[in-house]
Protein backbone atom coordinates (compact mmCIF):
# COMPACT_ATOMS: atom_id res chain seq x y z
CA UNK A 1 0.00 0.00 0.00
CA UNK A 2 0.99 3.65 -0.92
CA UNK A 3 1.57 6.75 1.19
CA UNK A 4 1.73 9.82 0.17
CA UNK A 5 4.31 12.12 2.11
CA UNK A 6 3.22 15.70 1.66
CA UNK A 7 5.86 18.57 2.49
CA UNK A 8 4.40 21.86 2.99
CA UNK A 9 6.21 25.71 2.09
CA UNK A 10 5.39 28.43 -0.24
CA UNK A 11 7.14 28.43 -3.67
CA UNK A 12 9.35 31.43 -4.59
CA UNK A 13 12.88 32.05 -3.44
CA UNK A 14 12.25 34.34 -0.89
CA UNK A 15 10.47 31.93 1.16
CA UNK A 16 13.14 29.05 0.86
CA UNK A 17 14.64 29.61 4.74
CA UNK A 18 11.75 30.68 6.32
CA UNK A 19 10.03 28.64 9.19
CA UNK A 20 7.04 28.10 7.04
CA UNK A 21 9.56 26.15 4.57
CA UNK A 22 10.32 23.73 7.23
CA UNK A 23 8.44 20.85 4.98
CA UNK A 24 10.56 21.92 1.99
CA UNK A 25 13.43 21.76 3.83
CA UNK A 26 13.33 17.94 4.90
CA UNK A 27 12.13 17.26 1.35
CA UNK A 28 14.92 18.73 -0.39
CA UNK A 29 17.43 17.16 2.23
CA UNK A 30 15.44 13.64 0.88
CA UNK A 31 17.27 14.36 -2.58
CA UNK A 32 15.10 12.96 -5.20
CA UNK A 33 15.41 12.35 -7.80
CA UNK A 34 13.38 12.05 -11.11
CA UNK A 35 10.79 14.91 -10.12
CA UNK A 36 7.62 15.24 -12.66
CA UNK A 37 5.31 18.22 -12.35
CA UNK A 38 1.54 17.20 -11.60
CA UNK A 39 -1.08 18.07 -9.31
CA UNK A 40 0.01 21.45 -8.80
CA UNK A 41 3.25 20.39 -7.34
CA UNK A 42 5.99 18.46 -7.61
CA UNK A 43 5.80 14.96 -7.06
CA UNK A 44 8.42 11.25 -7.41
CA UNK A 45 7.47 7.49 -6.50
CA UNK A 46 10.01 6.00 -3.96
CA UNK A 47 9.16 2.24 -3.24
CA UNK A 48 6.14 1.96 -1.74
CA UNK A 49 5.65 5.84 -1.44
CA UNK A 50 4.56 9.26 -3.72
CA UNK A 51 6.25 11.90 -2.09
CA UNK A 52 4.59 15.21 -2.99
CA UNK A 53 6.04 19.07 -2.78
CA UNK A 54 2.83 21.47 -3.78
CA UNK A 55 3.41 24.40 -5.78
CA UNK A 56 0.59 26.25 -4.20
CA UNK A 57 0.85 28.80 -1.55
CA UNK A 58 0.72 27.16 1.59
CA UNK A 59 -2.70 27.89 2.01
CA UNK A 60 -3.81 26.37 -1.20
CA UNK A 61 -1.73 22.97 -0.43
CA UNK A 62 -5.28 20.81 -0.12
CA UNK A 63 -5.85 21.43 -3.77
CA UNK A 64 -2.57 19.59 -4.50
CA UNK A 65 -2.58 17.05 -1.84
CA UNK A 66 -6.51 16.00 -2.92
CA UNK A 67 -5.28 15.70 -6.72
CA UNK A 68 -2.30 13.89 -5.63
CA UNK A 69 -4.64 11.24 -3.35
CA UNK A 70 -7.51 11.06 -5.72
CA UNK A 71 -5.44 10.12 -8.51
CA UNK A 72 -3.15 7.21 -7.15
CA UNK A 73 -6.01 6.17 -4.54
CA UNK A 74 -4.48 7.06 -1.65
CA UNK A 75 -6.38 7.49 1.52
CA UNK A 76 -6.39 9.90 4.06
CA UNK A 77 -5.54 7.89 6.63
CA UNK A 78 -2.66 6.83 4.60
CA UNK A 79 -1.46 10.75 3.76
CA UNK A 80 1.65 11.90 6.11
CA UNK A 81 2.22 15.74 5.90
CA UNK A 82 5.18 17.32 7.45
CA UNK A 83 5.01 20.90 8.36
CA UNK A 84 5.94 23.80 10.84
CA UNK A 85 4.16 23.68 13.90
CA UNK A 86 4.41 27.11 16.47
CA UNK A 87 2.77 25.07 19.29
CA UNK A 88 5.96 22.45 19.66
CA UNK A 89 9.16 23.85 21.16
CA UNK A 90 12.01 24.61 18.39
CA UNK A 91 13.62 22.03 17.60
CA UNK A 92 11.29 18.90 18.62
CA UNK A 93 10.21 16.87 15.87
CA UNK A 94 6.61 14.85 16.43
CA UNK A 95 4.99 12.20 14.48
CA UNK A 96 0.96 11.81 15.21
CA UNK A 97 -2.54 10.85 13.90
CA UNK A 98 -5.02 13.95 13.25
CA UNK A 99 -5.10 17.00 15.71
CA UNK A 100 -6.10 20.23 15.75
CA UNK A 101 -5.09 23.00 12.88
CA UNK A 102 -3.44 24.61 15.12
CA UNK A 103 -3.78 27.52 13.26
CA UNK A 104 -2.33 26.42 10.15
CA UNK A 105 -3.66 27.41 7.39
CA UNK A 106 -1.85 24.43 5.34
CA UNK A 107 -3.63 22.27 7.68
CA UNK A 108 -6.77 24.15 7.33
CA UNK A 109 -6.79 23.72 3.60
CA UNK A 110 -5.69 20.00 3.29
CA UNK A 111 -8.78 19.45 5.84
CA UNK A 112 -11.27 21.47 3.96
CA UNK A 113 -10.09 19.57 0.35
CA UNK A 114 -10.29 15.97 2.02
CA UNK A 115 -13.23 16.51 4.20
CA UNK A 116 -11.41 14.92 7.14
CA UNK A 117 -8.13 15.53 9.33
CA UNK A 118 -7.51 11.54 9.80
CA UNK A 119 -4.04 12.52 8.27
CA UNK A 120 -1.08 11.90 10.15
CA UNK A 121 1.31 14.80 10.31
CA UNK A 122 5.10 15.31 11.21
CA UNK A 123 5.12 18.57 13.09
CA UNK A 124 8.56 20.21 12.68
CA UNK A 125 8.73 22.51 16.11
CA UNK A 126 9.59 26.22 15.36
CA UNK A 127 8.37 27.36 18.69
CA UNK A 128 6.66 30.77 19.01
CA UNK A 129 7.68 34.45 18.63
CA UNK A 130 9.05 36.47 21.61
CA UNK A 131 7.76 39.69 22.43
CA UNK A 132 5.46 41.47 20.44
CA UNK A 133 6.35 40.21 17.23
CA UNK A 134 3.69 39.03 15.25
CA UNK A 135 2.68 35.44 14.35
CA UNK A 136 3.03 35.77 10.36
CA UNK A 137 6.31 38.19 10.74
CA UNK A 138 7.81 35.32 12.60
CA UNK A 139 6.90 32.14 10.63
CA UNK A 140 7.51 33.64 6.95
CA UNK A 141 10.78 35.18 8.56
CA UNK A 142 14.15 33.39 8.83
CA UNK A 143 15.79 31.75 11.24
CA UNK A 144 17.92 33.22 14.76
CA UNK A 145 21.94 32.37 14.24
CA UNK A 146 21.41 29.92 17.22
CA UNK A 147 18.49 28.32 15.20
CA UNK A 148 20.41 27.91 11.70
CA UNK A 149 22.88 25.96 14.13
CA UNK A 150 20.27 23.39 14.72
CA UNK A 151 18.78 22.80 11.62
CA UNK A 152 21.12 20.10 9.97
CA UNK A 153 20.46 17.92 13.16
CA UNK A 154 16.14 19.02 13.13
CA UNK A 155 16.06 17.49 8.85
CA UNK A 156 18.06 14.83 9.69
CA UNK A 157 15.25 13.73 12.51
CA UNK A 158 12.81 13.89 10.04
CA UNK A 159 14.26 12.57 6.95
CA UNK A 160 14.78 9.44 9.52
CA UNK A 161 10.94 9.23 9.99
CA UNK A 162 10.47 9.83 6.21
CA UNK A 163 12.51 6.85 4.94
CA UNK A 164 10.90 4.90 7.47
CA UNK A 165 7.63 5.58 5.94
CA UNK A 166 9.00 5.02 2.77
CA UNK A 167 10.53 1.76 3.16
CA UNK A 168 7.67 0.98 5.19
CA UNK A 169 4.84 2.03 2.66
Amino acid sequence: MNKLLVFLGNPGSQYRSTRHNFGFMVCDRLGENNWQNKFHGSWCKNNNAIILKPKTFMNESGISVREASDFFHIPPKDIVVFHDDTELDFSKVQLEMGGGMRGHNGLRSIRQHLGTDAFQRVRLGIGRPIGKQDLASFVLGGFSESEKSEISDILEQACKIAEQLISIG
